[in-house]
């Protein structure tokens, strides 16, 4: 009996991965003229048609073939999927992009979702990395014509904030720039709840700019940044799976908005990688794809989300290894950028 369970596993493991490969249903001809199983036809056509019972394969009846089912992906990510290492070359050409990249994080992020999308057939993405505790760095007010003002604030980590605000009436550089020393000196290395101590007893524009910082720290804490760079989300559109319906249309709409985000539980280490199959009941409309993604950072300063979004039908193996070393790319130049701060 066990040797009958391991063959039908393995005929899962086959099945899944030429349905991969191909995108079209598979027959049980097809398993036993590639792969040398030792058995019949009809054993392997058997073992297929338990498969189906089971849960993990469906039956299309317009062919011969069968179909992996969200179960029978997940069963073969955690279960049969091999471990794929990326080749030395592509991993040499993928770190020389980042450490030549200047030394800003939105950067990182940019170009973390572009290396992700050219090499592979699914769309990029990487969030820009939130803190748990948000800590005031630098400030700086900019004219930019009459009453309109530049505010670009600096966070613990380099990270950078930017607002166009609008003012009552005209102000002179000079006048921004005091406000901008008072508020330095006064918000120096300060959290977002220290801060909020100290708005009260300044002039009316000082106190203004200062509830417009403590703003902006308050939304730059939490678990994920709803500010996401996307490439590649062409590659879904072109998908076989799409292009005879409006769904892919729905899901790059739900990514653009961010409205997954919410949905996604944290890892509980850093680099590790989490692979959604099918929304797996987050959202209705992207029951068609899956996600493979990993959290980089700093714990407790800084941290960002990095992933692959296509097809339930994608190369698991290859896109988690993928993933997962553009993960540590990306933590390890963010420690590299704390480290250089504490010294």
């Amino acid at each position: 009996m066990r040797n009958v369970q391991e063959r039908r596993m393995r005929v899962l493991k086959l099945v899944i991965k030429e349905y991969i490969a191909t995108a079209k249903p598979v027959p049980s001809q097809a398993i036993v003229e590639k792969y040398n199983l030792g058995v019949s036809p009809a054993t392997v056509r058997n073992d297929m048609m338990a498969l189906e019972r089971e849960g993990y394969l469906y039956h299309l009846h317009t062919s011969g073939g069968r179909v992996p089912t969200e179960k029978g992906y997940r069963f073969f990510v955690e279960n049969l999927m091999e471990e794929t290492n990326l080749p030395v070359a592509q991993r040499r050409m993928i770190q020389h992009q980042f450490y030549q990249s200047p030394m800003e994080i939105s950067q990182w992020a940019q170009l973390a979702a572009a290396v992700l999308a050219r090499s592979t057939n699914c769309a990029g993405m990487a969030t820009m990395p939130v803190v748990p505790r948000s800590r005031f760095k630098h400030l700086e007010l900019i004219g930019v014509k009459e009453t309109s003002v530049l505010l670009v604030l600096v966070l613990d980590g380099g990270m950078v904030r930017q607002r166009l605000l609008t003012l009552d009436s005209p102000m002179k550089q000079e006048e921004l720039s005091a406000v901008s020393a008072k508020l330095n000196d006064l918000f120096h290395d300060l959290t977002t709840q220290e801060i909020g101590r100290r708005l009260k007893g300044l002039s009316p524009f000082t106190e203004q700019i200062g509830r417009i910082v403590h703003q902006i720290m308050r939304k730059s804490e939490g678990s994920i940044s709803d500010q996401i760079y996307y490439e590649g989300l062409a590659n879904i559109l072109t998908a076989p799976e799409f292009q005879h319906s409006d769904k892919a249309r729905q899901v790059v709409a739900i990514l653009e908005e961010g409205e997954f985000l919410p949905f996604l539980a944290r890892p509980e280490e850093i680099g590790s990688v989490q692979v959604l199959i099918g929304g797996e009941g987050s959202l209705s409309g992207l029951r068609d794809i899956s996600m493979v993604l990993a959290y980089y950072g700093v714990p407790r300063h800084a941290v960002g989300l990095v992933g692959l979004v296509g097809p339930v039908r994608m190369p698991y193996a290859y896109n988690v290894s993928l993933v997962q070393y553009v993960a540590g790319l990306m933590t390890q130049l963010m420690q590299n950028l704390y480290n250089g701060e504490s010294q």
